[in-house]
């Protein structure tokens, strides 16, 4: 695998002047809101993927973005459903239609001022895909303001609309409440639960998740996320480490005890 790193002049995010209607100031836009089409960037979607081109487009997508991230030096961590996938089996959930990674403040201004704009290649087997890395010019902007700009950056694919939700975080109030980092979404966290950061394995690359990660995903999603085996129409294996479609295993014959 090859990724290649070929950014026009970088374009600074700029301040922008705020709008009356709330609607205006929001940067990314979507072809809807409902859980498919709100998860494409408008301007480069050309109709719904198919659940293969979802998998493989998801894949190449996040194996991109954690290299380039690697080799310029830059630091992230894998968050919310991604985070919950690596730990359930070091992969994506097959059926969530977005990824999620997290950056400290520091970094996001560092992307806000230097890669904004930027286009990515990234060869896989036979196929090569290019990805924008545009940060919102909102990014200034540390509480969730008037909503539209929960999302700081975005990882996308320029062939069909698909991307990664950057979303960086920021001790909003250090003199009463130090050492609490937040996102414009409020989800809070204690700067000792994410650093120091943990080295690991996701889809087969390097990645790093937060030191206290199942903390975070039982805040989160509550205890039932990490020991609920069926869920969206999947069903766990364990054993295998991997998710299988509940309606493929229901309709085979002779499954042994205990092969899931």
């Amino acid at each position: 695998m090859q990724a290649a790193f070929s950014p026009p002049i970088p374009t600074p995010t700029p301040e922008p002047e705020p709008r009356r209607d709330p609607k205006e100031n929001k940067y990314f836009h979507e072809p809807g809101t409902d859980d498919q089409l709100g998860h494409y960037d408008a301007r480069f979607f050309h109709g719904k993927v198919t659940h293969q081109e979802r998998t493989e487009t998801q894949l190449d997508m996040i194996r991109a973005y954690l290299k380039f991230f690697q080799d310029e030096g830059l630091e992230t961590w894998i968050a919310h459903g991604t985070l919950l996938g690596w730990w359930w089996n070091g992969q994506r959930l097959p059926w969530d239609w977005d990824m999620d990674v997290q950056v400290s403040d520091a970094t996001l201004r560092r992307l806000g001022a230097h890669y904004n704009q930027s286009v990515h290649e990234y060869s896989s087997h036979n196929d090569k895909r290019e990805y924008l890395l545009d940060i919102n010019s909102w990014i200034w902007e540390r509480v969730p303001g008037d909503g539209m700009n929960i999302i700081d950056a975005r990882w996308i694919d320029k062939r069909n609309g698909l991307f990664i939700d950057i979303t960086g975080l920021s001790e909003i109030k250090p003199d009463t409440e130090p050492g609490v980092w937040s996102c414009k979404h409020k989800h809070r966290y204690n700067v000792t639960d994410l650093y120091p950061l943990r080295e690991t394995v996701f889809e087969g690359v390097k990645a790093m998740v937060p030191y206290a990660y199942q903390k975070h995903l039982v805040v989160e999603y509550g205890e039932k996320a990490l020991m609920l085996r069926e869920y969206q129409g999947y069903i766990a294996r364990p054993l295998r480490r991997h998710w299988l479609i509940l309606a493929d295993i229901r309709g085979m014959r002779g499954v042994r005890s205990g092969w899931l």
